[in-house]
């Protein structure tokens, strides 16, 4: 019976989470459970995320990771795109307009929640309508994206 626990781990894709407590940690745990089961009409994957809060769809994965630190260059002065409600931003050496690995961060909410967005996937603004309902409804805004 273990061996056969142990076969169906296998197929979980390892993501590296923060750790997290207190609000934190609740708002995470209900994005977790708000999230859709399609993004980027992709089927959502099973994750070892080693405690933390994170999920994936497809393959390659789009990954999301929430509670995450604040990005380098994410200051006052960095622009953000707005989709659907939800600010994010994205690194300028990363906006070129072509299809590239993009990794995005929400923008004015309680918690960061970290995007990684495969080229396959370019351009992300799909991936952002679909994971908005959720985020808007789990992770409180204290700034609007400006």
């Amino acid at each position: 019976m273990l061996a056969v626990l142990a076969a169906g781990c296998s197929d979980a894709l390892t993501l590296d989470a923060p750790a997290l407590s207190g609000a934190d940690a609740r708002a995470c745990a209900a994005l977790m459970a708000a999230l859709p089961r399609r993004v980027a009409d992709q089927p959502r994957r099973r994750v070892d995320d080693g405690g933390g809060h994170a999920a994936a769809w497809g393959d390659p994965a789009i990954e999301l990771r929430c509670g995450v630190a604040r990005p380098p260059g994410l200051d006052r002065f960095a622009a953000c795109q707005v989709a659907n409600g939800v600010g994010w931003f994205i690194p300028d050496r990363q906006q070129t307009g072509r299809p590239e690995d993009i990794t995005m961060t929400t923008v004015g909410r309680a918690q960061n929640v970290e995007v990684r967005v495969p080229a396959r996937y370019f351009p992300p603004v799909e991936t952002m309508v679909d994971l908005a309902p959720a985020l808007k409804r789990t992770i409180r805004e204290v700034r609007p994206c400006v």
